[in-house]
C-alpha cells in the first residue's frame, strides 16, 4: 500500500482520460438549442426594429414604448417630434417607437 499523492493521481487520470468527445457533446447540443430558441429570434427581432426606425417618416402614425400614439410631425437623426394631442407636441428618441398604426388610426379619437 503505497501512502504517496503521485500514486493516486496517475490512477485517476488513466481512468478519465478515456471519454474525451463524450464530455464535449452535451455543451454543443446545449449551445445549439440556446442559439435557435434564444439567440436567433432576438436578432431578427433586433433587425426588424432597426428597419422600422430607419423607415419612420413625417405624417406617419406611431406608438411608443411608454404607449403614447400620435403623428411625427417632425425629425432628426436621432429625435420625433410626435404630436399627441391638438397642439402638444413631445420628442421622443427614434429608438423609442415600438410600432407603426395604419394611416387614419388616430383620425378617430
Amino acid at each position: 500500500m503505497s501512502f504517496f499523492i503521485s500514486d493516486a493521481m496517475a490512477e485517476g487520470t488513466a481512468a478519465a482520460q478515456g471519454g474525451g468527445w463524450e464530455g464535449i457533446i452535451p455543451l454543443v447540443l446545449l449551445f445549439v438549442v440556446f442559439y435557435f430558441l434564444l439567440i436567433r429570434p432576438q436578432q431578427k427581432k433586433v433587425k426588424e426594429h432597426k428597419a422600422l426606425v430607419e423607415a419612420i417618416k413625417k405624417g406617419d402614425e406611431v406608438v411608443t414604448y411608454g404607449g403614447l400614439a400620435g403623428k411625427v410631425r417632425d425629425m432628426n437623426e436621432n429625435f420625433c417630434d410626435v404630436e399627441i394631442a391638438e397642439n402638444v407636441v413631445v420628442k421622443v428618441e427614434r429608438q423609442n417607437i415600438s410600432r407603426l398604426l395604419p394611416k387614419g388610426t388616430l383620425k378617430g379619437e
